[in-house]
């Protein structure tokens, strides 16, 4: 499957959040991005479903992609597909999801994105890019060379989370990756929307690397 137009995947984090989600989506959808992925993974089930509920109109309304960081397929249901761990298992992901969803996996290593099979899995996303106030100490940062050597492991296209802000899209999308993550600079911003349209921006500016 494509990925959402353009390739910026707004991942959730209520705690970083500086308003309710919905707002935050609302902010980030009408400033021109199109990908959101709910990651509240302290919630129950129940609280998980009722959140993607709530979220799941606001995505509609811009024609939106909304996925969910999960292992259990499930979940998915009503959404635009699933996002699994690095040791999440595709096949089974696949396999209930059918063809027509969005299946992402995270890769941390140049091995971990050879691994990740291209007949079951749509894209992956890789970090820590760089230090990130979201996640300290969680690394360590693949830079610039790392990102592109997990871009060099695998055919898959590559999104890379961990840091990213306007200045460094274009050294990221000059090593291969097809796209951006981003959680806490959009999710602690007092404009959602003016940091989703730089990112936009950033990544439209950037020089497109030769097709491999």
């Amino acid at each position: 499957m494509r990925l959402p137009d353009p390739p910026l995947l707004l991942v959730t984090d209520r705690s970083q959040a500086r308003a309710p989600l919905a707002d935050v989506l609302e902010s980030a959808f009408a400033a021109g991005c199109r990908w959101a992925s709910v990651r509240e993974k302290d919630l129950s089930c129940a609280e998980t479903l009722a959140l993607r509920e709530a979220l799941i109109p606001i995505a509609a309304k811009w024609n939106a992609a909304l996925t969910i960081h999960a292992t259990n397929p499930a979940l998915a249901e009503g959404l635009a597909g699933l996002h699994l761990p690095a040791d999440g298992n595709a096949e089974i992901a696949r396999t209930a999801l059918g063809h027509g969803k969005l299946l992402g996996q995270s890769a941390h290593s140049a091995d971990e994105a050879a691994a990740a099979s291209p007949f079951l899995v749509d894209y992956l996303v890789a970090g820590p890019a760089f230090l990130t106030e979201s996640k300290p100490g969680y690394g360590p940062a693949l830079g610039v060379n790392g990102l592109r050597a997990i871009t060099a492991a695998t055919a898959l296209p590559v999104i890379a989370i961990g840091g990213i802000a306007a200045d460094n899209v274009a050294a990221l999308r000059a090593a291969g990756v097809a796209g951006v993550a981003v959680m806490g600079g959009v999710m602690r911003a007092l404009d959602p929307g003016a940091e989703a349209r730089a990112l936009i921006a950033a990544w439209n500016a950037a020089v497109k690397p030769p097709a491999r």
